[in-house]
């Protein structure tokens, strides 16, 4: 095979020769036909059938991709991963193919040819094909690329329910447009070919060498962290997950509880956080061998390996390593597209703790580390805490008022149309407001978030213009490097640094005394971390100056959530406007003020809401969630379901995700379901004795039960984790039980759960004679439903309980 090779024609054979001896296979192509899938499936399901990791990417772009290839490829082989991105009518146009084996030099190919017949048969397509060993470096870097992608925001997995969507939208979008692209055939499918749009500009990161701390001691906040970890590893948990402000050091503190363990895996998912976290821990423990392991660095033999999640992502990595090679893993804030990469990964290890950290005070922005970390939060401290204990510099908050009409930019799903937001923002005016706003509350170092590196540039030129020192700072910036800016800035030389996110993450600038954001928040996990830029303690600073321009556009009252510490079932209603916390300053425009709380009026209904977050679950599994995905995965607080509904069931009744057994059977038996879902919980025990009831199966989990015959189970179930001992078994009328005794737990049985539920049920359920029972007919038809949905909230209600008892127990601490 040779090392650099023209292909013309034919290249059906080249992908044949390739497949047959490739252990990894990734496909990046705009758009697939069911003719080109019907070609490649033969090799590729044999390829899958010998265990070959195969990843394919395909794109949404003009609906072109056929519904019915993209149902052939998700039937070849259950293994193979899919993802389509949406490009919200953004042009996207790859077309690359990838290889590896594991004893042979890999290869790739990359030209005009999408997955049709005609591209890979007779079509007029050119493509050039390397292999590895022309250039590794480049081939390392296409495969990093090719993950980043397949794991960007704008990807979703292939599933039975995102196919529907699919199928859905593209069947619209074709009567909608039946002379722009229609159906081909196989044979209409030769030549055609869509024009290249020029390529678009990115807010590439760069990374930054950051000086280490100038001590190795754990700071306050750490030590309290450092303390509550310690306590969830002896209360018998294994994983775990700390949310602290940026700017208390997360990375340093995982620097710190890693000297607990012999050999550490730590997982990012930006290189620069990678390289930061490394220099962290070796500075914490000089005596020890750190490795980077990502697409160009392979140092897997050493005690604390740092990892990229798009490098690990691919199965023939991951098999670098056994699955006991680590004794923690620590998992980085990462992106919701790469949750189940990280899950990938994280089935496939087997460390003693796992450690998520995270800086996002949401948990709808946080919710996938607290589904890995199965909701058990260590430590948590909220950033206006931070301040409140001087760990980091007050804030002056002023919100002005942008009287742009945002409501006129097309909205593509979860961002505003760059063109369109370009035409309002590149304009004098605009940049006039801007400069003003800055002009009336900046202070002597300033950080501006854009949205786009063509509004950085603009508005550094008009700040210029007006005796501003200013530089625009992102990937494309050539006259000035990131190192020499932060440096001019810290010195004076600059008034301020226009940025896109490259100082969202792994970047101190602690002189920093202002910032600007004159973009739309569209998330607020971006927004925390960007705020956090500006807090953290300097000699030069008493507090920082947040200058945030407020208009009508979506989200834009969300950022208000950051400022508000108070337990949502707290926050008085109608309030929009935080109350700033001692030595802070909160300050709207009255027309800002005005706009925030007409959005508020406006929001969303909470079963509109909660709907939304239900698909969102559903589509990214692939199938209907259940209670505790909701609960630990779902973009929506799981109690409003309860709150709404009364149960679970109800919620999907009003959804009409029920199929007609189901609701017969649902309609039958909701008076059970919610004495389930509502009967109060002051222990776990209830649960726990359901809990044994449905381990006896479908058909005898209705049988009466005796205190004597779920004794050694209840007690079982109490004791194997510590947490749970402690939680429940550590009062002074339990702790006698942590050995087995099986009368004196029968007795506690009798006691508690049975004759306080048979007492508080209505009659539903009875304790006569030493025995309980559920007074219900079931009839044979709804029997397993019944029991599937009552397993359902009763892993529901104990995962729930235990999560807020010691959350509960953390703060009293």
């Amino acid at each position: 095979m040779k090392q650099v090779q023209l292909i013309t024609s034919h290249l059906y054979s080249e992908f044949a020769d390739r497949i047959k001896y490739s252990n990894s296979i990734y496909i990046l192509t705009s758009f697939v036909m069911k003719s080109g899938v019907t070609l490649l499936a033969p090799l590729l399901r044999e390829a899958a059938d010998r265990g070959a990791e195969i990843h394919i990417c395909t794109g949404d772009y003009l609906f072109i991709t056929q519904p019915d290839a993209l149902d052939l490829l998700e039937s070849i082989n259950p293994n193979i991963e899919i993802r389509l991105f949406k490009s919200n009518g953004k042009s996207f146009h790859p077309k690359a193919y990838l290889f590896q084996a594991k004893e042979e030099n890999g290869s790739y190919i990359i030209g005009s040819s999408n997955l049709s017949r005609s591209a890979l048969t007779t079509g007029t397509e050119w493509s050039i094909a390397l292999s590895e060993q022309v250039d590794p470096e480049v081939f390392r870097e296409a495969l990093t690329e090719f993950q980043k992608t397949f794991l960007h925001a704008n990807t979703i997995p292939l599933n039975k329910e995102t196919l529907k969507e699919y199928r859905e939208q593209y069947d619209k979008y074709h009567q909608k447009n039946p002379n722009l692209v229609r159906q081909w055939s196989a044979a209409e499918e030769e030549g055609m070919m869509l024009p290249e749009r020029p390529k678009e500009e990115t807010g590439e990161k760069i990374a930054e060498a950051v000086a280490p701390y100038q001590t190795i001691s754990p700071r306050p906040s750490q030590v309290e962290a450092l303390n509550m970890l310690q306590n969830t590893l002896d209360e018998g948990y294994d994983k775990a997950m700390v949310v602290m402000a940026t700017g208390l050091g997360k990375t340093y503190l995982a620097g710190f509880f890693a000297q607990n363990f012999k050999r550490v895996l730590f997982i990012a998912h930006r290189e620069e956080i990678l390289y930061q976290a490394k220099r962290s821990f070796l500075h914490i423990m000089p005596d020890k061998t750190a490795g980077i392991y990502n697409g160009k660095s392979k140092e897997g033999e050493t005690d604390f390996v740092f990892a990229s999640i798009y490098t690990l992502g691919m199965q023939r990595h991951l098999e670098v390593f056994e699955s006991d090679s680590f004794d923690l893993i620590v998992v980085d804030e990462f992106h919701h597209a790469a949750a189940q990469t990280y899950q990938k990964a994280l089935d496939y290890f087997k460390p003693k703790f796992l450690l998520g950290i995270t800086a996002t005070p949401d948990r709808m922005d946080g919710k996938d580390v607290y589904a890995i970390c199965a909701g058990n939060v260590a430590y948590q401290i909220h950033f206006i805490e931070a301040i409140q204990n001087q760990w980091l510099a007050p804030f002056h908050y002023y919100g002005v008022y942008d009287d742009t009409d945002y409501k006129q930019i097309t909205w593509l799903g979860n961002r505003y149309d760059e063109e369109e937001l370009l035409a309002v923002q590149l304009k004098d005016e605009m940049a006039e407001k801007v400069f003003n706003a800055w002009s009336k509350h900046k202070q002597t170092r300033t950080i501006a978030f854009c949205s786009s590196i063509r509004q950085a540039n603009f508005l550094s030129s008009y700040f210029a213009t007006r005796g501003v020192k200013t530089v625009s700072l992102n990937s494309k910036t050539v006259e000035m490097s990131r190192g020499d800016a932060i440096r001019k800035l810290a010195d004076r030389q600059l008034d301020i640094i226009f940025t896109v996110d490259l100082f969202n993450e792994g970047v101190d600038i602690p002189s920093v005394d202002t910032l600007l954001f004159v973009r739309p928040t569209e998330s607020l996990s971006v927004f925390t971390q960007q705020v956090g830029r500006g807090l953290r303690l300097h000699e030069d600073k008493n507090y920082c100056n947040i200058i945030d321009l407020i208009g009508n556009y979506r989200n834009a009252d969300i950022k208000m959530q950051l400022f508000n510490t108070q337990p949502s079932g707290e926050k008085r209603p109608g309030t929009v406007i935080p109350t700033a916390p001692a030595g802070c300053v909160i300050d709207f425009d009255l027309e800002a003020v005005n706009l925030l709380k007409e959005l508020q009026r406006i929001k969303q209904p909470r079963k509109e809401k909660l709907r939304e977050a239900y698909f969102e679950l559903k589509r990214e599994l692939g199938r209907r969630p259940t209670y505790k995905e909701m609960h630990l995965q779902g973009n929506a607080p799981s109690q409003e379901i309860r709150q709404e509904f009364k149960t679970y069931v109800g919620f999907l009744y009003w959804m009409d995700e029920l199929s007609e057994f189901e609701k017969q059977a649902f309609l039958k038996h909701e008076d059970w379901l919610i004495e389930v879902e509502k009967t109060g919980m002051n222990k776990s025990y209830k649960m726990v004795l359901l809990k044994y009831m449905l381990s006896r199966g479908v058909d005898r989990w209705l049988d009466p039960v005796t205190p004597e015959e779920a004794a050694r189970y209840f007690h079982c179930y109490l004791t194997e984790k510590n947490f749970r001992k402690i939680i429940d078994f550590s009062d002074k009328g339990t702790k006698q039980l942590w050995e087995f005794n099986e009368k004196k737990v029968s007795r506690l049985i009798a006691t508690m759960p049975m004759t306080k539920w048979s007492g508080s049920s209505n009659g539903m359920l009875t304790f006569k004679e030493n025995t309980f029972k559920v007074n219900t007919a079931i009839s044979e038809e709804s029997k397993l439903f019944l029991y599937n949905w009552t397993y359902e909230i009763t892993e529901y209600r104990l995962k729930d309980y235990f999560a807020k008892k010691e959350n509960k127990r953390l703060l009293v601490n």
